[in-house]
Parts: C-alpha cells; structure tokens; sequence
C-alpha cells in the first residue's frame, strides 16, 4: 500500500520534484498551529462572557481580514513570488498566537484573531503554489493531497491544545507561536519559488485585483465567477457553524475543552482518507464538476442533520449517532473544495491564476465575515438548529452553480484548448469594458 501510494504522490509532481512535499510539511505544520488554537475559541470567549453572537464575531474578524488581504496577497505572489508572501503571512500568523497566549479578555481574543486573518489571507497564495507545481490534469489531486496534509494538522492540533491547557492558558498559544516560528525556518530553508519569471513579468501588466473582483460581481454567469460563488457559498456556510458545532456537542455531548482534541482528530482522520483514497478516484471516474456537485450534497445532508442528534441511550454508544452525522461533512469537503479550486486553476491564466485564486479567497472571506454573525445571531433568536439548516440550504444551493462546467474538467487536449480559449474571452471581455 505504501508503494502504491507513493506511486500516486509521484504522479501528482512536475517541475521540480520536492516541491509539493515541502508545501504538504508546510501546511501541515501551520494548520497544527491553528488547530491547537480554533477549538479552545469558544471556550475562552464564553469564559470571558461572549455569548453565541459574541463568539462568531471571532469567527468573522479572522475572516474580515482574509477578505482584505488575499487578493493583496495574491497579487504580490504573482509579481514577486509565492515564497516571499508566504513567509510573511507565517510571521503575522507568529504574532497572532502571542497575544491570544497573553490574552486576559475577549478583546484581546478579538485582537488575536484579526491579526491571524491578516496573515491568513495567504491560503489562495498556498493553493497558486499548489497550481503551480502540479500538471492541469491533476490539480484536483494535488489539492487534495494538500488538503490531506493539513487535515493531518487537523488530527494532530486540537489533541496538543486539548492536553496542553492542564499546563496552563498560555501554554496552547506559545506552543502554537513555536511551531509557526520553526515553520517559518522550513520554509525559508526547503521551500522552493514555483512562480516563473515570465509569468511575474507578465503580471505586471495583469488586472489589478480590485478589477478582478468586480468582474466577479458584474458578470456572475461566467465561468470563473460561478466557480468563484459556488466557493464562497459552500465555505461562508460551512465555517460559519463550526464554532457553534463545539457549542452544540458542550450544551448536548458534554464535550469540554479538555474533550474537544479527540472530536476534531476525528473529522481530521476522516478528511485526510477521503481526500486520499476518495478524492482521486471520484475525479479520474466522474471529473470534477460532478465530484462537486456529490460532495455539495453530502455537506448539505450532514449539516442538516446536526442539530437532531442526541446521546445515543446505550452507554457504549453514545456518540454513535453524532459519529455518523459528522462523517458526512469531512466527505462534503472532502468532495467539494479541491475541486471547485482546481476548476478556477483551469479556467485563468497563469500569470493571473494567485489573483483569481486570492479573489475566490475574497470572496469566500465575504461570507465567513456575513454568515458567521448571522448564524450567531439566529442561534440566540431562533434556536440552535436554524443556522445548520440555513446552511445546508446554501451549500445544496452550489449544485445548482456548478451546472454546465463538466466541460472544464476534462483533461483530454482538444478541452484543454477549449479552457483557453474560455480564458482569452474573458479577458478580453474586461479589457472591452
């Protein structure tokens, strides 16, 4: 199995050879960091006295700052490399963990969140990386495996943040800020540039990112920007219920911060063997339009579902129900983001593809900063259900999107070239207007 695997991985890899690897460690280590912190949220800022609405207001500032950043992030990739702005975004990621490790009241929680999104607006810079280094045909895959890696960082992290707050509150963020500090000597070392030379230059006489997320906006049916919305509708709806997810095992399962390691572990287990094993298979069978629009359905099902678990009344099975629900949404995800990612990679330039790439981040940071506030806000109005069920509503919503795009995710030449030509239309359609 470990042959055949590595087979898979070999496969994936063009140009020069090490790279995806190094970006896989990478992103493991930085997403180890985040999830020995995104867990424990809630808990600190329901002890400093947030309620539901106050705790997705953290939710929202980390992505407030996404949404500011990424497409400047993607732009600087673009004309001056992807290793560059990515470092930088590790080093505010370094700081954010700091003061949430010194944090005394929900103002500094806030305070740590909103410099953690300035810094994570370099997530469309990591997947450029990605587009980058691996061949069209199998971009869906490298993605995944990039996913796969930083679920990894999703096992391990929530189970370090769980077992380290016995040793006190500061410890879960220092320890975060250490590893984004060796993260950061990695990268330097070990990370290679992927963005050409020619593509920087050529950059340069690119869009400005504000003109890219305006054609978003006025021309909705194009192909990227549909790619774009199904993005940020099936993202804005999925995280903006993960915070209040561990609220609902607390209030139902008796889940406490020293218990939530073990939950996310699961989820992250889960997303790892689905984007390894599941995630190829699906593309190389069905192509990604379709993959899409599967895990769409999963995600909206398992979301919807939620809010009517309860303990299992046999005592060896009291999680079993919950179990089974939440395996759903790591196979939606699983299913769906690499994808639709994979998709927009196909669909623009090269020169514009950390652009494109950080405005999808844009607007995905759109609706974690709308949807988180509200699903806040309908959980203390309305009831702890309404906000899963709005969501599984939107994320259903995509597969209606993601209508008529099968043709962008063949590899044969002949739509290869029909991806081209998609392109140089849309260009040229924004250098008309």
């Amino acid at each position: 199995m470990h042959n055949g695997l590595s087979s898979r991985y070999n496969s994936l890899r063009s140009g020069d050879p090490g790279k995806l690897g190094v970006l896989m460690a990478t992103a493991f280590i930085d997403m180890v960091g985040a999830l020995i912190i995104i867990p424990l949220l809630p808990f600190y800022a329901e002890r400093f006295g947030a309620n539901d609405f106050l705790v997705m207001v953290l939710v929202s500032s980390f992505s407030a700052m996404q949404l500011l950043s990424a497409p400047l992030w993607g732009r600087v990739s673009d004309r001056y490399g992807r290793k560059p702005a990515l470092l930088i975004g590790l080093g505010g990621s370094m700081i954010a963990y700091v003061v949430f490790a010194f944090a005394d009241s929900y103002g500094l929680l806030l305070l740590s969140r909103i410099v953690q999104g300035a810094g994570g607006g370099t997530t469309g810079v990591i997947q450029a990386y990605v587009a980058d280094s691996v061949e069209p045909r199998n971009r869906a895959k490298g993605l995944g495996w990039l996913s796969a890696a930083t679920n990894a960082g999703v096992v391990l992290g929530p189970l370090l943040g769980s077992a380290t707050t016995s040793f006190g509150a500061h410890t879960p963020g220092l320890l975060a800020a250490t590893l984004c500090f060796l993260n950061i000597i990695f990268a330097w070392r070990f990370l290679g540039e992927s963005h050409h030379v020619s593509a920087a230059a050529r950059a340069k006489k690119a869009r400005r990112p504000i003109q890219a997320v305006a054609q978003v906006a006025r021309h909705p049916s194009e192909a990227p920007s549909r790619i774009i919305w199904m993005y940020s509708v099936g993202i804005g709806a999925f995280y903006g219920v993960n915070a209040l997810l561990i609220l609902f095992m607390a209030r139902h399962f008796g889940v406490t911060a020293e218990k939530i390691g073990p939950f996310y572990a699961y989820m992250g287990g889960l997303s790892i063997f689905f984007r390894l094993v599941v995630l190829g298979k699906a593309v190389d069978r069905l192509g990604e339009a379709k993959t899409t629009r599967i895990g769409a359905g999963f995600l909206a099902l398992g979301l919807a579902l939620v809010p009517l678990m309860r303990p299992f009344p046999d005592p060896s099975l009291v999680y079993l129900p919950l179990a089974v629900v939440l395996a759903m949404i790591p196979l939606g995800t699983a299913l769906l983001f690499p994808c639709v990612t994979a998709l927009l990679s196909r669909v623009v330039s090269e020169q514009e593809r950390g652009m494109y790439l950080g405005v999808q981040q844009t607007y995905g940071g759109l609706a974690r900063v709308s949807y988180p506030l509200v699903a806040g806000l309908l959980s203390d109005q309305f009831g702890e259900g309404a906000p899963f069920w709005l969501s599984a509503v939107m994320v259903a919503s995509t597969i209606w999107m993601g209508m008529g795009l099968g043709e962008y995710s063949r590899s044969s030449g002949e739509e290869e070239v029909k991806v081209v030509k998609e392109t140089v239309k849309t260009q040229e359609t924004a250098v008309v207007e």
